[in-house]
Order: C-alpha cells, then sequence, then structure tokens
C-alpha cells in the first residue's frame, strides 16, 4: 500500500503543482474557478476512459500466455517511471515556470479562459494516465487490489492536501526536496518491477536465471511476512531472487539513478515556493 501511496501522491502532486501555479498566477479574474473545475472534471474523466481501454486490453491479451503478459505490463510500467523520473529531473523547474507564465497570460487576456481549462485538463489526464499504467503494473506484480483502493486513496488526499497548501501560500519548504525523496523512491519501484518482470520471463524460459536463488535471506526476513510484503511492494524486495533478477535490479537503478542526475539542469531548484495568492 505505501508504494501505492508513493506513486498516486507523486502524480497528483505534480498536477497539483500546475494547478495551483496556474490558479495563484491568474486570481482576481472572474470565473477562473469555473474553467479550473471544468480541466479538472475534463482531465479525470479521460483518465477513467484510460483506464477503461486499459482494462478491456488487458482482459483480451490475458489467454495469451500469463508470464508474458505479466512481464509485458511490468516493463512497460518501469519504462513509464524511468522515463517520468529523468523527464522530470530535466524539466521539472521550466514545467513550473511555463506553467506561471501561462497563467499570466489568461490575466492579462493574452490568451482565452478556454486555454485555461485545456491546460489543467492535459495536466490531470497525464498524471492519471500513469497513474493507471502504474496501478497495472502493480497488480501485476502481485499487490492486492485492497491496497490499491486504499494507498490510491491516500495518495490522492496527501497530494490534493500539499497543493491546497501550495495555493495558500502556507507550505514554504522547497519542493526540490520532495521531489529528491519520491524520485529515489521511484528509482527502486521500477527497479522492482523490472526485476518482476524478469522473475516471469525466467518462468516462461526466455531468460536464464544464472542462479537460483542466487542468495537465500529467508532466515533475516521471510516474504510472506508484513515486513517482507511491504518491501516487495516498495522496493521490490525477494528473499530468493534470482540471478537474472538481480540484474535487472542492478541495471535499472544504475540507468535511471545516472539519467537523472545527467538531466538535472545546474542551476535553480524546480520549484523554491509559489507566490502568496493573498499578496
Amino acid at each position: 500500500m505505501f508504494a501505492i501511496w508513493i506513486l498516486v501522491f507523486r502524480e497528483v502532486l505534480e498536477a497539483a503543482m500546475i494547478v495551483s501555479i496556474v490558479a495563484a498566477a491568474t486570481r482576481g479574474v472572474p470565473g477562473r474557478w469555473r474553467w479550473i473545475g471544468s480541466g479538472l472534471a475534463v482531465g479525470c474523466a479521460g483518465a477513467g476512459v484510460v483506464a477503461a481501454c486499459a482494462g478491456r486490453l488487458a482482459e483480451a491479451m490475458s489467454g495469451m500466455g500469463q508470464e508474458w503478459f505479466n512481464a509485458g505490463v511490468l516493463l512497460a510500467a518501469a519504462a513509464m517511471i524511468g522515463w517520468h523520473v529523468v523527464w522530470m529531473a530535466r524539466h521539472g523547474r521550466a514545467l513550473a515556470a511555463e506553467a506561471g507564465r501561462f497563467g499570466d497570460d489568461v490575466s492579462a487576456g493574452r490568451r482565452p479562459m478556454t486555454a485555461l481549462m485545456i491546460v489543467v485538463a492535459l495536466a490531470v489526464l497525464r498524471e492519471g494516465s500513469e497513474v493507471v499504467l502504474f496501478g497495472y503494473g502493480m497488480v501485476a506484480g502481485g499487490s492486492a487490489s485492497a491496497d490499491l483502493v486504499s494507498g490510491g486513496v491516500l495518495g490522492l488526499l496527501s497530494g490534493v492536501a500539499v497543493g491546497v497548501g501550495m495555493y495558500a501560500g502556507l507550505l514554504r519548504i522547497p519542493m526540490r526536496h520532495f521531489f529528491r525523496a519520491t524520485n529515489g523512491l521511484l528509482i527502486l519501484l521500477a527497479a522492482g518491477l523490472a526485476a518482476a518482470a524478469a522473475g516471469f520471463l525466467t518462468q516462461a524460459d526466455v531468460l536464464p536465471t544464472f542462479a537460483d536463488p542466487l542468495w537465500d535471506s529467508s532466515w533475516l526476513l521471510a516474504d510472506d511476512v508484513w515486513l517482507g510484503h511491504a518491501l516487495h511492494a516498495l522496493i521490490g524486495y525477494s528473499a530468493q531472487p534470482s540471478g537474472m533478477q538481480v540484474l535487472f535490479y542492478l541495471t535499472v537503478v544504475v540507468l535511471l539513478s545516472g539519467g537523472a542526475r545527467l538531466a538535472a539542469p545546474r542551476s535553480a531548484p524546480v520549484v523554491s515556493a509559489l507566490p502568496d495568492p493573498t499578496a
């Protein structure tokens, strides 16, 4: 559940960041909340359509070899997380600045109010679609549906709460601390998903195991205890991993850590603080 909470919280936080910056920049514009609310509704509806299509696709493909299907979903989710981590490391600060400029343009009348709805809808749709894919990856990796729902609700509520704090101007903690912490967790989560995919591919005799198991840490922490379950969902822990799973895991950690470090700008942080809407 904690891993799902981190995922949903991160995605909701990023959408909330865009919405909060745009809302703060357009304060005083008549009817802005109607357009912002419409954008939120359209974005959520679009994410719902993505979820429905993904569910039908999963049902259609589930009979084509369960190991292949599960591995494909897990690798797709890991790839999406990896792209997300590296892209945000590179463009997060520019994305926030662009949202601020966009809000100023709407306030000055250089952009129509409908554009306000569109930019909010796209932000919500993008993050919502990623949550859908992550959710399918977590389920394919063995997470329970109840954990998916509870973690998703907690992530949604906490992300919205932080977004409200952003808009109110009460959150003065630099956002780079949030993104650095969650980036590290997302890298480990992507590595765990990739390792789980490697496990399915070795079961299907597509990849060699190299060594099975490479080690056995069941005496220290077994997979079937609550802490083992939690660490498996969060960072991909396995008491008896194969050599191929460990290879996938370490490869993803090295690639994503190095990619995020190379992509990160050398100058200012992503977002230091939002303008105070009461100013």
